[in-house]
């Protein structure tokens, strides 16, 4: 693309973004000076950062959205990246996947559990630790001070049909609110506490104890100063599995940085109260030429861009000051309703600790690239095959793979998933379902490629930045990117159909073949002799892979929507009993086969079940189940129960 006139770039703070001839955007940048960061891409391309040199060739667009100040530029650009994930904008991966001690505040009695993988709304995560079997054992010692509720809520909804605690409501180490042990407010006071226990604030509640068994020990109430001397034990315990590394006030998390000229590796321990109470490690490809400061500054953003108020340290220590310190500083400052400074340890404690991280950077770095070497290198190879194979322009980076299902020519579906630089992008697969009933797989294959493709052409004609973007969301459309290769799930006849259908859409520039189950042969349209590939080629794994996960996908919503039909018909022929009451009665029990062994007095305790209306739903489930063809062994011929 053609450098933009400097005098029509402001010289103001601001964020900007490449886009590609899709109109696409392919990264997303920020800077204090527009006019001064953007004419720093348009240099000569031998002095650029690899993978900035491939961004400046790929876009042929470029915007610019000026704003107050340096912090507004850094919310911006996370919203923006978040919003549009692209292509050559830093990706942040864990070195592994930590778990996490999550405690679920945004239901009504919440629940304490070991979680693992993305963050969900609603839930507050203390660690990540290093092992499960660490938190399992640490939050076993906690309950018996803050016996929350920590059950799955089938053993919780059981149990208040019952009216009868689980076992940790026996031992003492469940407040059991299921049976009505406890209000909500006092579970929510429990909760409370035991979250400012794990934040760090550990020596109020010690202490607090401490003079709770003193006093009854004044009052010769023995038997409970020895309940609570055995809870100050338990709380030690779980304080012991913490190394102190600090004083007690400190409240920081230390970041450290390992990197060469492709990747780096981040590790980051989080120290609460003196005592590290978590880690964490990330690898990334760097995007960018500049050194560590430019790399912490990133990550920093990623790292604090979601975590709530309370989660954001009194300082933060790192070994470079990032090159915008000043704003994140402000941005993390205004978050926590208090000053967060960005510092450099210098000498003692923190500074010995900061080596330590370092070394755990380091050996995450070294790690990484073992792991990573076999991958990136089979990836390469498995699209420069591909396309030699099919003699293709270029390598096939955005690949579309379509399958359809459907038991017995009912419940037809159709999955499209999307493979991108040969890894999966689950955020662009779709779901189809398909018209009328049938076993006519052609026909179903023809009418899915037609209703994608020519959704493509809508969404991209008179192509513009805007014109891809959706009015009402403001994200891209939801077909607006065009694959270089389709894959269909099938032998010639499917391949020939989704071709009929691209010709007719007058597109001519997609590459489409089909992959059959028997022989693993490649079919490519207009050929009328199958691509052999070799049985140890990296392109045939590939298009394996993403056979095999169209095939998943659409099975997998198959099932959801036979089962969910499945419901509604038994529960839809009950008369009374509208969309409203359905969902409270498998919100209750779970499922409709609880529903059938619920009796109409527990059903009549559903709000909104009346007594009369209960009688009638399990008057009508029980016939319902007892008409039912019985289940038979197929290798006996014996009838199961």
């Amino acid at each position: 693309m053609k450098r933009p006139p400097a005098g029509t770039i402001p010289d103001s703070p601001g964020v900007y973004r490449f886009r590609d001839s899709d109109q696409r955007v392919i990264y997303v940048g920020k800077a204090k000076n527009l006019r001064s960061r953007i004419g720093q891409y348009f240099q000569d391309p031998a002095l650029l950062h690899p993978r900035t040199s491939s961004m400046v060739q790929t876009a042929t667009e470029l915007d610019w959205t000026v704003v107050g100040n340096e912090v507004e530029a850094l919310q911006l650009e996370y919203a923006w990246i978040k919003e549009f994930d692209p292509r050559f904008n830093v990706k942040y991966r864990d070195d592994k996947s930590y778990p996490f001690l999550a405690i679920t505040v945004g239901e009504e009695f919440p629940r304490a559990q070991v979680l693992r993988g993305s963050k969900r709304k609603g839930v507050r995560y203390f660690g990540p630790y290093s092992h499960a079997w660490a938190i399992r054992e640490t939050l076993d010692q906690l309950l018996r001070v803050f016996p929350i509720r920590s059950c799955s809520a089938g053993v919780f909804r059981r149990a208040k049909q019952i009216n009868r605690p689980c076992l940790l409501g026996y031992i003492g180490k469940c407040a059991a609110p299921c049976v009505g042990r406890v209000t909500v407010e006092e579970h929510r006071e429990l909760v409370d506490d035991l979250c400012s226990f794990l934040s760090g604030d550990t020596q109020k509640y010690v202490k607090r104890i401490e003079r709770e068994m003193k006093a009854a020990s004044d009052l010769q109430d023995y038997e409970r100063a020895a309940r609570l001397r055995d809870d100050i034990k338990a709380l030690e315990r779980a304080l012991a599995r913490n190394a102190v590394v600090l004083p007690d006030e400190t409240d920081a998390d230390v970041v450290a940085i390992a990197a060469d000229d492709l990747e780096a590796a981040f590790q980051v321990f989080h120290v609460r109260g003196g005592r590290v109470r978590g880690q964490r490690g990330m690898v990334s490809e760097k995007t960018e030429s500049g050194g560590n400061e430019v790399a912490i500054g990133q990550f920093l953003a990623y790292l604090y861009a979601e975590v709530v108020p309370d989660d954001i340290p009194k300082e933060i220590l790192v070994p470079e000051l990032p090159e915008d310190a000043n704003a994140i500083s402000a941005w993390l400052s205004e978050q926590r309703g208090s000053r967060v400074p960005i510092k450099v340890p210098a000498r003692g404690d923190k500074r010995a600790l900061m080596e330590t991280v370092g070394r755990n950077a380091q050996q995450s770095l070294s790690l990484h690239k073992v792991r990573r070497t076999g991958d990136l290198t089979a990836r390469a190879l498995a699209l420069e095959e591909l396309q030699e194979a099919l003699a293709l322009p270029e390598a096939p980076l955005r690949i579309e793979c379509y399958d359809v299902s459907h038991l017995a020519g009912t419940d037809r579906v159709a999955s499209m998933v999307v493979f991108e630089d040969g890894l999966p992008r689950k955020a662009h697969y779709r779901k189809f379902n398909l018209r009328g009933e049938g076993n006519d797989d052609i026909a179903a294959m023809r009418e899915v490629i037609e209703r994608r493709f020519q959704r493509l052409l809508d969404e991209t004609e008179n192509i513009t930045a805007e014109s891809v973007i959706d009015a009402e969301s403001g994200k891209p459309k939801r077909f607006a990117y065009r694959p270089q290769l389709v894959v269909v799930d099938g032998g010639p006849a499917q391949v020939a159909a989704a071709a009929e259908v691209l010709g007719r859409l007058g597109i001519t520039d997609i590459t489409t073949i089909g992959l059959a189950k028997r022989l693993e042969e490649v079919w490519v349209a207009d050929e009328l002799d199958p691509l052999i590939l070799p049985r140890g080629s990296q392109a045939l794994y590939l298009l394996q892979r993403i056979r095999d996960e169209a095939h998943r996908f659409a099975i997998t919503f198959q099932r959801q929507r036979r089962g969910k039909r499945a419901t509604r018909s038994e529960l839809e022929q009950i008369p009374g009993l509208g969309e409203s009451r359905r969902k409270a009665l498998l919100a209750t029990f779970g499922s409709v086969k609880r529903i059938r062994a619920a009796s109409p007095e527990e059903l009549a305790a559903v709000s909104g079940i009346g007594p009369k209306l209960a009688e009638a739903i399990a008057a009508t489930l029980t016939a319902a189940g007892s008409t039912r063809e019985p289940a038979v062994n197929t290798a006996t011929g014996e009838i199961l129960p």
